[in-house]
């Protein structure tokens, strides 16, 4: 197997505090290098940058996903399967609201998984979600 490089995503937001406190006290993630304009965050080992841009902010369109609708324009990690349901059950301590509340996707059948799907404070989508077998994540 490949060994799994962090990946690199930078985002519109359009308050920089409020971004702060969701991405590091509600998702628990540390921060990096950051300025007036930009917070580095450490999401699960891979680099995703805030920049302020609230033009760019907003809810995207959706598509039916397995009678869901999925927002188009989202971004996540894929969790240990344990990882997904110990911050399911924070975010739903936390109040979190939930576009397509934490559930079992494609249940019996290949790429089973968990899912779930909320909003930051500017509106981006996120997903976390997590495979029983991790083997399963480009399945057909």
């Amino acid at each position: 197997m490949t060994k799994i490089q962090p990946f690199h995503l930078a985002f519109p937001v359009d308050d920089l505090d409020a971004a702060l406190k969701f991405y590091k006290e509600t998702l628990g993630c540390s921060t990096g290098r950051s300025s007036d304009h930009w917070i580095d965050f450490n999401m699960f080992g891979h680099q995703v940058v805030a920049h302020l841009a609230p033009e760019e902010t907003g809810r995207s369109k959706t598509s039916d996903v397995d009678g869901d609708n999925v927002p188009v324009r989202h971004f996540g990690i894929i969790l240990e399967w344990e990882q997904w349901e110990e911050l399911a059950e924070r975010l739903r301590v936390q109040g979190i609201e939930f576009i397509i509340e934490p559930h079992i996707r494609f249940k019996g059948e290949v790429g089973e998984q968990a899912t779930m799907f909320f909003l930051d404070p500017s509106g981006n989508a996120l997903e976390f979600k997590s495979f029983r077998d991790m083997s399963q994540v480009f399945a057909h």
